[in-house]
């Protein structure tokens, strides 16, 4: 078993990766702002620390010593191309620092392409809201690009995932396309796509790639 460091382990994704980590065996170590207000996270394999994903030195400090890193924080105070710019350069330098080389990062499903070269979020008529977070992430996944890291962003489908919903181990890794999907067909879960996390942190087969991840 591994040891993985999950920066932003206290919001919908990143709780669901620290549980499905520590249930897989692995030493977690939970990195939130405030402990204080996350205690329900540690467990016996569940470490809580406080962190900053946007700081270099607090990225190296948290991430010594571990095998993998999870990107999971988001920050809605700010605007998402300021947080994401600082976080993914703060992720480079400092996983770099702590010599952690895989990074995977949950992404958005609006970067994935409708059509060749055309991304979702490029589409007539997209909301301006919707359209402006999206290129928060837009700007990570320049950022990781231009890095050294073995890094992998798994971009889900672009609707809102089911938070209620069990495990059920199933997920597929696409391209850098919108996932098919059929009318009656599931909603994609938080649980599911921790699952998918843990599998790519652990020895996955995407590298230096973003790629769709569903039912």
């Amino acid at each position: 078993m591994g040891r993985l460091v999950v920066f932003g382990a206290g919001g919908r994704a990143g709780r669901r990766v620290v549980a499905e980590a520590a249930g897989r065996g692995h030493e977690v170590t939970a990195v939130v702002r405030d402990p204080g207000r996350h205690g329900d996270l540690a467990g016996e394999r569940v470490r809580v620390v406080a962190g900053d994903v946007t700081d270099a030195a607090s990225v190296a400090a948290a991430a010594a010593g571990h095998d993998a890193a999870v990107q999971a924080a988001a920050r809605l105070d700010m605007p998402s191309e300021e947080f994401y710019a600082a976080a993914a350069r703060a992720l480079v330098e400092g996983l770099s620092a702590a010599g952690v080389t895989r990074l995977v990062a949950i992404g958005v499903g609006t970067l994935l392409e409708v059509s060749p070269g055309v991304r979702l979020v490029d589409t007539p008529g997209f909301p301006a809201d919707a359209r402006a977070f999206s290129l928060g992430h837009a700007v990570e996944l320049t950022v990781f690009e231009e890095s050294g890291l073995d890094w992998v962003v798994l971009a889900p489908p672009p609707v809102f995932l089911d938070e209620k919903a069990e495990r059920t181990g199933r997920h597929r890794i696409g391209d850098r396309r919108v996932p098919d999907a059929a009318e009656g067909d599931p909603v994609f879960s938080f649980a599911d796509l921790a699952v998918a996390v843990v599998d790519e942190a652990g020895g996955g087969k995407h590298h230096r790639v973003q790629v769709a991840v569903s039912f």
